[in-house]
């Protein structure tokens, strides 16, 4: 594409706008409040760079100065996650999401699974917080060269690529109904990691560990099987695949645990 060609592209569209109604939090402990902002068109916007006009020129929709919109971002190509949030009702990335294939005035919210720090910036700590529980790592000890770690087979290294793309966005969170106040539930993405570093050669050093945690409170016993998390998904990954495989793999460990085992890891 010529310098000009992107010159003509970047220049709003004359006499059209676009209408948004974008949910407000002043503290994590006030009250939300609506406010609409209409702004110019310009071809190929996201959602994303219409947040970016917004808060150039933070003027709403009755013509009155306000403050400008807060939400998060950082990688802008669907990788790190940090900017999810519910639009037009449903929890995706706002970098992907493209004015053009939205349904006009578009609604943004922030997901309501996580606190809401200030309008549509969300605290995603219970997610992380999640992930150091199952030790979601491969533990070596010290830095000195161990040589050559074990190989995966390829047909399993496949799978687990897939379960690898996991960006802890949040949205299968979001869109699971057992993931809310009255429950403890990890949700779905920390359910897969346990699969994804279970499958590690060296990750399976504490397979029985990561089984345990999620056998305990808030683990795969609160999942309803709902398979939201799936169609949520930003990147595909076959969640409910995975929640089945630990499903299978924690009556293993219950059995192993009953009858007692001579092997920690089989």
């Amino acid at each position: 594409m010529t310098e000009q060609t992107t010159a003509v592209l970047e220049q709003p569209t004359a006499g059209k706008t676009v209408k948004f109604e974008i949910q407000r939090q002043d503290t994590p402990d006030s009250k939300p409040y609506m406010e609409s902002f209409e702004i110019p068109y310009r071809p190929n916007m996201n959602v994303i760079s219409a947040l970016m006009e917004i808060r150039r020129n933070p003027v709403n929709a009755d013509g009155k100065k306000t403050t400008p919109v807060n939400w998060d971002m950082n990688c802008l190509e669907e990788v790190c996650g940090a900017c999810s949030m519910v639009i037009n009702g449903r929890p995706r990335q706002s970098c992907t999401a493209l004015v053009d294939q939205l349904t006009q005035p578009i609604r943004l919210e922030p997901m309501r699974t996580f606190p809401v720090v200030r309008d549509l910036v969300v605290d995603r700590e219970f997610m992380f917080d999640s992930l150091k529980r199952i030790k979601a790592w491969i533990p070596i000890d010290g830095t000195y060269d161990l040589g050559e770690g074990p190989r995966m087979p390829e047909r399993k290294r496949q799978w687990a690529y897939e379960l690898s793309k996991c960006m802890t966005c949040g949205v299968c969170l979001e869109a699971c109904p057992n993931v809310n106040d009255k429950t403890n539930f990890i949700g779905p993405a920390i359910l897969s990691q346990v699969r994804l570093f279970n499958s590690h050669p060296t990750g399976a050093m504490n397979k029985d560990e990561r089984l345990e945690t999620i056998m305990s409170d808030g683990g795969i016993g609160e999942c309803g099987n709902s398979q939201n998390c799936v169609v949520a998904c930003p990147k595909g990954i076959p969640l409910t695949t995975s929640i089945a495989a630990m499903n299978r793999a924690t009556t293993v460990q219950m059995f192993k645990n009953f009858f007692g085992s001579d092997h920690m890891v089989d």
